[in-house]
């Protein structure tokens, strides 16, 4: 039997050679780009692939040919984001973003005027407090008012609810995200702690009915389980259930809600932090009508629409892996009116001066049917 010294010596020397070989190979690549960009060709060339990878697969052994065309998959991958970065390096989207990062400022604004779904004391409202110091805010009934007001110029800034650490994405809000056209310019994650709030004199066992929203309800499960003889229903947000317990003038009714809404509508908590999981965070974006991005953005958040194909969501995916970028975030929601079709939104951790960035940004045009750039920024914690 061979030492294994000696074959991981015999290991080294291959893996030489095949770093060797692999930039010769990238370079052919820059090569091709120049060629297809001077000749006005696409990047991707289908029948070429599917014959090399036929090709790849009749030179190894049996065994390995699966394992080799999904190695130069891999390769192919590169090649296409190397020659999509070089040739569509000087595309509107690319130019519009450096526009923003020369333009927008080099702090955050301290004050604005900001749309929000609920009223005073709705988590919406702890989320803007964090991410300015001093807010005018105009609450929405719903969160197409929020997106309207920030589109129309009522408002200069939007801060909307996105997902939940527990419960999820917030769909409703993802679903609107199809119809508008807004920027994200700085995400907040903010603690969420549900206590159940009633009027002075009301007692814990005479509750009858509880109020809040279907979140909430839906992250103290246990808690509400627990309670006999207790109807719960859903209200537009927490705080909205606690402003109206506080105006019913009945000791019977309850609403789960924050700390905060207790001294807000003179409510008393008859159970505090009754949520299921004591790690539960929502996460709240902050958008606006024109692109911005703030020094120290490193997070980018996209929406993608891909082919109704075998293999179509991997292209994209493959292309991360390829740059190397870390996906965080992936959601799918069916497109309106369609069958079938579904828009997959992603949220990747990479800083906008990186190059990785830039060549995402301008190859993505060939691995999906299109795609829309919601913006890149920061997130608070």
């Amino acid at each position: 039997m061979q030492d294994l010294s000696e074959i991981r010596k015999r290991i080294d020397a291959i893996d030489t050679q095949i770093c060797d070989l692999f930039t010769q190979r990238m370079q052919c690549t820059h090569e091709v780009a120049e060629y297809k960009r001077a000749n006005n060709k696409p990047v991707l060339d289908r029948g070429r692939e599917r014959a090399k990878l036929a090709d790849v697969a009749s030179k190894v052994p049996e065994p390995l040919r699966d394992y080799s065309q999904v190695l130069f998959n891999l390769i192919m991958e590169i090649s296409r984001a190397q020659q999509s970065a070089e040739n569509n390096q000087d595309s509107p989207l690319a130019g519009q973003i450096s526009r923003a990062v020369a333009d927008t400022p080099a702090l955050f604004p301290q004050s604005a005027f900001v749309a929000c779904q609920g009223v005073e004391g709705a988590y919406s409202q702890h989320a803007t407090d964090r991410l300015f110091k001093h807010a005018t805010i105009s609450y929405f009934e719903e969160f197409e008012g929020v997106f309207r007001a920030v589109d129309q110029g009522f408002c200069k800034y939007g801060v909307l609810p996105v997902e939940n650490s527990t419960a999820g994405t917030v769909n409703q809000v993802y679903d609107l995200m199809m119809r508008h056209k807004f920027s994200i310019v700085r995400s907040v994650r903010i603690k969420v702690d549900h206590n159940l709030l009633a009027l002075p004199g009301a007692k814990l066992e005479g509750i009858r009915d509880i109020y809040s929203h279907q979140q909430a309800i839906n992250q103290s499960r246990q808690f509400l389980d627990s309670l006999p003889n207790v109807t719960v229903h859903v209200a537009e947000n927490t705080a909205a259930a606690a402003k109206m317990v506080a105006e019913s003038g009945r000791t019977d009714v309850a609403a789960l809600s924050s700390r905060s809404c207790a001294e807000l509508y003179n409510l008393v908590a008859l159970a505090r932090n009754v949520q299921d999981s004591d790690a539960n965070y929502t996460r709240f974006a902050c958008i606006a009508k024109d692109l911005e991005i703030y020094p120290g953005a490193d997070r980018t958040s996209l929406m993608v629409v891909t082919k109704n194909d075998p293999g179509s969501l991997y292209k994209v995916l493959a292309r991360f892996y390829a740059l190397d970028i870390n996906l965080v975030k992936l959601e799918s929601r069916p497109i309106p009116n369609s069958d079938f079709d579904f828009m997959f939104y992603f949220d990747v951790e990479c800083p906008v001066a990186a190059p990785e960035f830039a060549s995402l940004i301008a190859s993505l045009d060939d691995v999906c049917e299109e795609y829309r750039y919601l913006g890149s920024y920061s997130e608070l914690v």
